[in-house]
C-alpha cells in the first residue's frame, strides 16, 4: 500500500485537536496526517475581527503547498467550504476532497445559506450569538445531545475544554467556483446517518445537487473522529 498525505480540516468551533484518533490511526497504518488550526481556532490566536473565509482557505493552502505531493484533502462540517474554495486554487496538489459530515457548497453558496436550509439542525438552539455580533460560542449543556450523543465522556470532556468562539464572517461569504478548477478534483462525501448538528435530509440534498464519485454511509452522529475512528479511517484509507 502507498502512502497517502492526508490533510485533516476541522468544522466550526473546533481545532486540529478533534482528529487525534483519526491521525494516530492513519500514521499508524503507514500515511501522514497533518491537522491544522483554521485561524482563530484551537491554539491560533487569530483575533475573530481578522478571520475571514479567505483566511481559512490561505491557511489550508500554505498546508497543501508545503506537501511533497498531492493529498487527500477531508473537511468535517463546517471544513466543507473552506476545502472546496481550496480545491478552485488548488486542484493538482488535491487526490479527493473528502467531505465528512460537510458543507458542501455549489458556486455562489455560503456556509450561511446552506445551514439556514438545514430546519432540523439542533445548532441554532445550541449557539449564543456575541453581543456585537461577529462570534457565536456554544451552551455547555447542548455539547452532548447537538454534537457528541455518541462519543466517549472523555472526548465530550476534551471537547468542552477546547472549543473556542466561531467568527461569522467566514460563513457569510459565498465560495466561487468553476468546472475547469474544482470541478476536475474527484469528490467523496461520508454522510452521518445520526446526525443532529447537519442532518442526514440536508447532507442528501447537497450532495444531491453537487454530486459526487462515492457517497459512504456512516452509522454515527456528528463527530465519528470521536465516535467510530477506526471505521472511518478504513474508509479513509480505501479511497
Amino acid at each position: 500500500m502507498s502512502e497517502n498525505i492526508y490533510v485533516l480540516v476541522h468544522g466550526s468551533w473546533h481545532g486540529a485537536w478533534c482528529w487525534y484518533k483519526v491521525a494516530a490511526l492513519l500514521e499508524k497504518a503507514g500515511h501522514r496526517a497533518v491537522a491544522l488550526d483554521l485561524p482563530g481556532h484551537g491554539r491560533d490566536r487569530t483575533p475573530h475581527a481578522e478571520v475571514t473565509l479567505k483566511a481559512y482557505v490561505d491557511r489550508i493552502l500554505d498546508v497543501l503547498d508545503a506537501q511533497p505531493e498531492a493529498g487527500i484533502l477531508v473537511g468535517h462540517s463546517m471544513g466543507g467550504v473552506p476545502i472546496t474554495q481550496g480545491a478552485e486554487y488548488r486542484p493538482d496538489k488535491i487526490k479527493t476532497l473528502v467531505y465528512l459530515a460537510a458543507f458542501l457548497p455549489r458556486n455562489g453558496e455560503s456556509l450561511a445559506k446552506l445551514s439556514g436550509q438545514d430546519k432540523g439542525s439542533l445548532v441554532p438552539a445550541a449557539r449564543i450569538i456575541s453581543g456585537n455580533g461577529t462570534f457565536t460560542t456554544l451552551k455547555t449543556e447542548a455539547l452532548k445531545n447537538t454534537f457528541y450523543g455518541d462519543c466517549p465522556e472523555e472526548d465530550i470532556a476534551l471537547a468542552r475544554a477546547a472549543l473556542t468562539p466561531q467568527p461569522l464572517a467566514p460563513g457569510a461569504t459565498p465560495v466561487s467556483t468553476t468546472q475547469e478548477n474544482f470541478g476536475r478534483v474527484p469528490r467523496v462525501y461520508m454522510t452521518t446517518l445520526f446526525d443532529r448538528a447537519l442532518t442526514p435530509e440536508m447532507q442528501k440534498r447537497m450532495f444531491t445537487a453537487l454530486p459526487c464519485r462515492q457517497v459512504i454511509p456512516l452509522h454515527t452522529g456528528h463527530s465519528p473522529f470521536f465516535s467510530a475512528p477506526g471505521e472511518l479511517v478504513r474508509h479513509l484509507t480505501a479511497l
